[in-house]
């Protein structure tokens, strides 16, 4: 599989709620509307080995092949999307391109 992962640094006290409540009801609506995405699992970060972490939450939008995650990179839906994040979230979310391996004994 391949997928657009975005990872979110921790929202501030202040901003939380309502950001939080930006990403469930405007920005995963938009990404549920990509074309030829098979789904969005979201990853909340609740903390990490030595206590508290500098995470909010990793962010999969999860496509079959590479050819469906290049022809979704180039739809209004994307872009739109893209657009949200950079002008909600700014510097708090980074942007990143993989292809999921899976290792098994």
């Amino acid at each position: 599989m391949y997928k657009v992962i975005a990872v979110y640094k921790a929202f501030d006290e202040v901003h939380r709620a309502e950001l939080e409540e930006h990403f469930k009801n405007i920005h995963t609506p938009i990404c549920l509307r990509i074309p030829g995405i098979r789904e969005v699992r979201v990853n909340r970060v609740f903390g990490g080995p030595t206590g508290a972490s500098h995470l909010q939450q990793v962010v999969e939008m999860v496509f079959d092949s590479k050819d469906a995650w290049k022809a979704a990179m180039k739809t209004p839906e994307m872009m739109e999307s893209g657009k949200d994040a950079v002008k909600t979230f700014g510097d708090l979310v980074s942007v990143h391109f993989a292809e999921e391996i899976i290792l098994r004994d």
